[in-house]
């Protein structure tokens, strides 16, 4: 069996270079989708969303290839980030964020195919281990279309200043504006990187001023 790999699938998307700001194309795209807010380093509702989501997602890998025979592997986790002054994000205001977190799932999943892996999912926790969010998972597409992106490497904490180089920068100086949230693609395991070498794709959508 073959195995599906959206960062293979998508390299422009999932795998850039890291040099630079890069415009790209974003078509629609499947996700398991949860929505919070607030500071995701203290709130336990961020924790309890990723808990949901993969659980959720490798259920619905566990499915497609005992039942379908195609295998895949599960894709990164994603998180659209707004507010309602975008200057937090270069200000660093954790507190005042909105987010959904995300990750996306092959094309060929169904809602039928979710709503077989929650219900499984759901079967398997007891009282003690419930999965508290999991009920607030939605599957949905979702596309951006023409977007800037750059891959940073380092820490969250140290966004800030490429976020300034793309929002004060690039953007005018390309004739473009913001046309979507703020999107991040995490392409390391935040507990098993240290902050110095994460990998995480910056993305937001555009559109020309005027």
């Amino acid at each position: 069996m073959n195995n599906y790999d959206i960062k293979k699938a998508f390299p422009a998307l999932y795998a850039p270079k890291r040099e630079g700001f890069h415009v790209v194309e974003v078509p629609a795209l499947s996700f398991l989708m949860t929505d919070g807010h607030g500071d995701p380093n203290v709130s336990p509702a961020y924790a309890q969303a990723l808990e949901a989501l993969y659980s959720l997602s490798y259920a619905v890998r566990a499915i497609t290839k005992s039942e379908l025979g195609r295998v895949y592997t599960v894709g990164p986790l994603e998180g659209l980030w707004s507010a309602e002054d975008p200057r937090a994000f270069v200000a660093g205001d954790k507190s005042t964020w909105d987010w959904t977190m995300m990750i996306s799932q092959p094309a060929w999943i169904t809602p039928q195919i979710i709503e077989a892996a929650t219900q499984k999912t759901a079967a398997k926790k007891t009282e003690k281990k419930a999965l508290p969010a999991l009920d607030r998972v939605r599957f949905a597409s979702y596309a951006e279309g023409t977007s800037v992106q750059v891959l940073h490497v380092g820490s969250y904490d140290s966004e800030a200043p490429v976020l300034a180089r793309l929002h004060q920068d690039y953007l005018p100086a390309h004739g473009l504006t913001f046309n979507g949230q703020h999107h991040e693609v995490y392409l390391s395991d935040a507990r098993r990187t240290q902050p110095a070498k994460l990998r995480t794709i910056l993305r937001q959508p555009v559109t020309p001023v005027g």
